[in-house]
Parts: C-alpha cells; structure tokens; sequence
C-alpha cells in the first residue's frame, strides 16, 4: 500500500535539483548502487533501474486483503440533546445509505431522485484506471524518474503510482509551460535584465495569473541575482524555478503540519469549504478515495444542506468510493448537526478521517462565518482532542478572480491551506504563486483531471518542474 501522504521527498534543498542523490539510495543490487554511484547525472540509466524495479514488483505474485467498508452510516449513542443549544430540537437521525425501499411505502422526499442515478452513472463513466494501464518507458516516464531522482529518490522506491501521476501534472500544466520556457529562456539568457525586459517577463507572468505581489517579488529577485552574474539561459532558468519553491514554500514554515498527513490514534477532522462549481464535492471524494488507499479510515459528513443536490453528489462519490456517507434525509437542515452526527459515527467506528463538506456561499459572509463557528463549536464540544484542518478548494480556472474568493474565505475561515483544483484546463497555474505570495496560505493539494486518481498531495518541486521543464 503507497502512502500518498507521507511521500519521501527533500524538495527544499536546491542542491538536490541537480543531481540524483547517492546517500539516499538504498542498496538493492551491488550492480544498481555502482550505476548510480559512479554516473550520478544519467538520469535515462537512473530511469531504466526504475522501470525495470517497477516491472520486477507488477510480476511478484502478491496476496493482498481488502476490507470493504458497507456502505450504510452508524448512529450514534449520544443524541443531539448534548448539545441542543448549538443544535436545534427538529435535527432529524443521519440517513442510512440501506437498501432501498419500494416507493409506495416511502415518503417522496426519502426516495432515492433521477438526478441521484443520472449523477451516479456519470460519475461511473468519468471514472479514470490510469494506474492500471500498462506501464511504458517513454519521454514522460524518463522525465517523472528525473524529478524523483532530483529528490533524492532511489530506483527501488519508485511506484508506477508516483510516475503516473507526474506524468498526469505535466500533462495538465502543458498549456502553461509552453508559452512561457522558451520565452523565459530567451530573456533571461540576455544578462541583466533591461526594462523591456522587465516588461515582457511582467507580462508573461501576469498572463499566467501569477498576480502583481508575487510577479514584483520574481522579478526583483531575479535582477539582483543577473547583476551579480551573467548566467546562461538554463542556468537563468534554474534560478528562477528556486524563486518560484521559495515562495510556495514560505507558508509552511510557520504550520504546524507542514506535511499535513492524517495522524493515527485522534480523530481527523478536514472542513472543506469552497464557492459552487469549484468541485468541492469532487475533491472530497477524491480525498476520501486518497485516504483509503494510503491506509486511513475515512467517512464524509455532507454538511453543506442548503445546495440543490450537494448531498446527492456526495452519496454518489461514496459509493464511488465505498466511504461512509453521514446526511440527514431533510432538506435546508442545520450543517452543524450533521457535523455532530458525523463526529459521533467517527467516533463509533475508530476512523482516522472525516471529512466534512461545508457551505460555500460568499453572499453573506457574516452567515458564512456564523455557520463555520458554530461547527467549530461542536467540534470543541463533541471531539475536543480532534486534529482540525480548513481547506479552501478553489477553482484555478478563475484566476485573479479565484484569488479574490479566497481572500474572502480566509476572512471568514480559519484556513489551513488550499486545494487547487482543475489544472488540466485552461488553468494558467500562476494562481498557485498568487496564494502563497499574497495570503501566505500553504498549497495542500492539487487536481488535474476529472479522474479520481487526479488528486494529490502538493510539491512544490514538482510542480514548479511541471510549469517551467522542456
């Protein structure tokens, strides 16, 4: 079992960018260790010790058990009187994904809807296998060993999992590497840089929505560096991609959980919150399918009631994902209670996660922060040694006006970090450096695909290699 979330990466050290590392490699065979050791920069070698380690484990028979998790939801012991100050009196039971009933004998607001079955056979269509595609030795794969290596990764710890999802992040960011490497490179191989030249690299990262703040930083940064040097394109190059981790990397250092990976033995708790449309709903089951194939326990609390059809998308995504769904069968109900009834299912079954889908209005942000408290509130009450987490998943499609939105959520929200989603689009990627820049908030994950395997865990390393990599 891969553990996404707890990857081995040494992404901040810029030295690692050049070469493969020999002291983490761990001996396999006398023959791999010496190739390594003695051409440490050829990387197609590196490449094909991956490829041919990756081969060897997909033809070793292995016996694995998978425990299916029902799909029906546990009531909890503890009823919502606990907390009928914060709840309402009318809060209905968490509803039970069971078998279903005949119609006849069923109220028409507890049967199951067309738009649930249509969602549902949708979402079975859409459903990505890249992973179980056969794996080829090609010029993406040789360019996903390449940024491993440069990682210090060794050829025996590659997963096919680990090349096909980089595979999938430079495919996504191909729109934006294209129209900005080989400008780039042609700019900043001329020496220090002359105003034109300040105006056409303003220009091109203000195309790719990288925002005033962060642009003014690069370019500044990049100045003094050509004044004390003359360096050539590639190396230009180089420096430039250490400007661009530096800045996403800033915001970890004053995190707690800069790795943020579920902890074992306390309850997880992930609020995600988002405007409609920016996949909120998709990325929590993208999240929920994450999280069981890393090894943690996870279920979903549907709490955002008050959307036309959000807790139908998020049972569709449970069965998708054979995670628990907990969802009160009214509608316009309080979010808060669900939130409770999903804490006391967590608590019930010993999970690792649960992941909560909050409203995502900006209308009225004074509501906004009202509902995000009061869920705040019963969790302190109901689960307060919780590990909590707010994420703010955002569309990067929108740009600057998604940098607006997310100035708006981290007034009303506590924030822990942001999910950017649909990179694969026409998505410019340069939002990504407007976030950190100026809301000196950390990237947490990043979706590129409408797949359920097109959600991961950030790198700032890779994915400045995805952007600005030939």
């Amino acid at each position: 079992m891969f553990n996404w979330f707890r990857r081995k990466t040494n992404k901040t050290e810029a030295e690692e960018a050049k070469k493969p590392t020999e002291e983490a490699t761990s001996p396999q065979t006398e023959t791999t260790q010496e190739e390594t050791k003695t051409v440490p920069d050829d990387y197609l070698s590196w490449a094909k010790n991956a490829y041919k380690n990756i081969q060897q484990r997909q033809t070793t028979p292995t016996t694995e058990t998978t425990t299916e998790t029902p799909q029906e939801t546990v009531k909890a012991d503890q009823t919502t009187a606990e907390v009928e100050s914060e709840i309402p009196e009318t809060s209905e039971a968490p509803e039970t994904l069971a078998p279903e009933t005949s119609k006849e004998s069923t109220p028409a607001w507890m049967q199951k809807s067309d738009r649930l079955e249509a969602l549902k056979e949708t979402a079975i269509e859409t459903e990505t296998v890249e992973d179980t595609t056969p794996l080829t030795f090609d010029e993406e794969f040789v360019w996903s060993a390449k940024v491993l290596a440069a990682q210090g990764r060794a050829p025996e710890d590659v997963s096919q999992e680990e090349i096909n999802w980089l595979k999938r992040l430079r495919q996504g960011l191909g729109k934006s590497r294209r129209g900005l490497v080989n400008q780039l490179k042609s700019i900043v191989g001329q020496g220090p840089l002359n105003e034109d030249a300040v105006m056409e690299i303003e220009a091109l990262l203000l195309q790719a929505d990288t925002g005033i703040e962060a642009t003014d930083y690069i370019i500044s940064t990049l100045q003094n560096k050509l004044l004390e040097e003359a360096l050539p394109p590639e190396q230009a190059l180089e420096y430039l991609k250490s400007i661009l981790r530096d800045i996403l990397d800033r915001p970890l250092e004053q995190v707690v959980n800069p790795g943020f990976a579920p902890e074992k033995e306390v309850l997880n708790i992930w609020l995600l919150t988002g405007v409609n449309g920016a996949g909120k709903t998709t990325t929590i089951g993208k999240l929920a399918h994450l999280a069981q194939q890393s090894g943690y326990n996870c279920i979903i609390a549907a709490a955002d009631t008050f959307r036309a059809a959000a807790v139908e998308q998020v049972k569709v995504w449970g069965e998708r994902t054979n995670t628990p769904v907990i969802a009160n069968p009214g509608q316009n109900t309080d979010p808060a209670a669900v939130v409770f009834d999903g804490i006391s299912a967590a608590q019930a079954r010993n999970i690792d996660l649960l992941l909560v889908d909050t409203a995502g209005r900006l209308q009225n942000k004074k509501n906004l922060m009202a509902e995000l408290a009061k869920i705040r509130r019963i969790i302190d009450k109901k689960a307060a040694k919780a590990q909590v987490e707010s994420l703010l998943v955002l569309d990067a499609t929108l740009g600057q006006n998604g940098l607006r939105q997310a100035e708006v959520f981290s007034e009303a929200a506590n924030l822990s970090g942001v999910v950017l989603t649909k990179l694969d689009g026409t998505a410019k990627g340069g939002v990504a450096l407007a976030v950190a820049q100026q809301l000196n908030l950390p990237i947490r994950f990043i979706g590129v695909g409408e797949g359920i395997e097109d959600l991961r865990p950030f790198s700032s390393y890779e994915f400045v290699e995805a952007l600005l990599n030939e």
